[in-house]
């Protein structure tokens, strides 16, 4: 999440959501099934539909190996060794008569760790793959190309038409280079107003080369047909824009983002290691920094089951809030910010706070015109089983920061409020790190103080 920090008209669809609501929750059950019942507009046939990841797949260990330790002010790690599953998202219709019907080969999702430079802090970044009618591949964020990254792609007997950049940020930037060479024959799109710092580096620089720009609803992409796109380029936040596109794959009703929502699953995902999770559950001096004078006990760290759950549960509070109020006892913290789809805490304050009229009209388009029924995000947990109302109540913070658009709540706020999912779901004692991080930011000009359509 180092983001955080720093087409054309569909046609009617084969399903037309929805008749019924039978369950809210069941909405969002990670790699189950989303609850919706709807009708088959050729058919007449009812039936549900639901997104499951089957067996995951590597190659036991070995091409493994690269080498990194470029990132400014901190590398992103692992940096001699990385490890890559290959998911594939299977796609089940599951008729009311108890037929079933599978539809697979379409999608894969290709995890590995990242850690940020020597810390105990680490996620998953994800890269998404998609099928095409001609045969061709679709990459969205590449990642790591690793000789066993490469393997697992080759697996899939296709050829790689497309290589996507979807924003700015230099954790998925740094592997378009790289990786396009592995596919000289791949046209390259990436997310328009890309920029670096502290020196605003061209993409040839990266690595990056004859790559092509990604327009908003842009028409012309090849892929139009297939994959619609809504661009998010806001220049107002800072010393760079935040610029992040947002795709709909509209055969498979699914939502890609990078940054913009996050759903982080209870348990740590399988691309983070062991190692990882033991050393995040020691009590480091990140732990002793935010204990505020109490006594930190100096204890090895057993491997077990409950260590290795501490240690994920301190990562994420650290990679949402960067100064959490409590990593010695995290579990209560955690459990307010896990299994719900929310805008992570660093990206809503530093970010989407700043520019609440653009990410206003971008999360309203994107909810108007894509009737999706899984979101894919670049990190955590994915894919996640969620609709346009649970996209668009995670934006609920939007409205408290804009005020009730002609006298009337938005749908947001209706849907937060049926949903139990406003806002203030972010802990306010572990928010106190990140908000004084703004207050500094904003003093010394790297985070704009003036905010469109902002409450005073």
């Amino acid at each position: 999440m180092a983001a955080g920090v720093a087409a054309a008209v569909p046609p009617k669809p084969v399903f037309f959501q929805t008749s019924l609501q039978l369950s809210g929750s069941c909405s969002q059950f990670l790699g189950g099934f989303s609850m919706k019942l709807n009708i088959d507009a050729k058919s007449g046939s009812r039936r549900r539909d639901m997104a499951v990841a089957s067996a995951s797949a590597s190659t036991g260990g070995e091409g493994r190996f690269y080498f990194n330790f470029t990132g400014f002010p901190f590398p992103l790690g692992p940096f001699l060794n990385r490890r890559t599953i290959r998911t594939e998202v299977r796609l089940v219709l599951l008729r009311i008569e108890g037929l079933f019907q599978a539809v697979k080969d379409r999608i894969w999702l290709f995890e590995q760790e990242q850690a940020l430079g020597f810390s105990s802090v680490s996620t998953n970044i994800r890269m998404t793959v998609i099928k095409l009618k001609s045969g061709g591949l679709w990459i969205h964020a590449p990642i790591a190309p690793t000789k066993e990254c490469i393997q697992l792609l080759e697996e899939l007997n296709a050829p790689i038409e497309y290589i996507v950049l979807p924003t700015f940020a230099y954790e998925h930037k740094i592997f378009v280079g790289p990786f396009s060479r592995k596919f000289p024959r791949a046209q390259i799109w990436v997310a328009p107003r890309q920029w670096s710092w502290p020196l605003n580096l061209p993409l040839e620089f990266f690595g990056i080369f004859r790559a092509r720009a990604l327009r908003d609803e842009d028409e012309s992409t090849p892929w139009t047909d297939e994959i619609e796109q809504k661009v998010l380029s806001s220049p107002e936040v800072g010393i760079g824009p935040y610029v992040e596109v947002a795709f709909y794959h509209r055969s498979s009703r699914t939502l890609l983002v990078t940054d913009a929502v996050i759903f982080v699953p209870r348990q740590p995902p399988s691309s983070i290691s062991k190692d990882s999770l033991l050393k995040s559950a020691k009590n480091g001096l990140a732990v002793k920094l935010l204990s505020k004078g109490r006594e930190i006990p100096d204890e090895p760290v057993v491997d077990n089951k409950v260590n290795r759950q501490k240690g994920w549960e301190r990562m994420v509070l650290q990679i949402l809030f960067l100064g959490p109020s409590n990593l010695l006892e995290p579990t209560a913290s955690f459990s307010q910010m896990s299994e719900k789809l929310i805008v992570s805490p660093i990206v809503k304050t530093l970010v989407f706070s700043k520019v609440p009229e653009k990410v206003r009209d971008w999360v309203d388009r994107i909810a108007t015109d894509w009737p999706f029924r899984r979101i894919i995000p670049a990190h955590f947990a994915a894919p996640v089983n969620a609709g346009r109302s649970d996209f668009l109540a995670a934006f609920a913070f939007l409205d408290e920061l804009l005020g009730v658009r002609f006298g009337k709540p938005s749908l947001s706020l209706i849907f937060a409020s049926i949903m139990g999912k406003a806002a203030s779901y972010f802990p306010p004692d572990d928010m106190k790190t990140l908000s004084s991080l703004d207050q500094f930011l904003v003093s010394v000009g790297v985070v704009k103080k003036t905010v469109s359509g902002r409450k005073k």
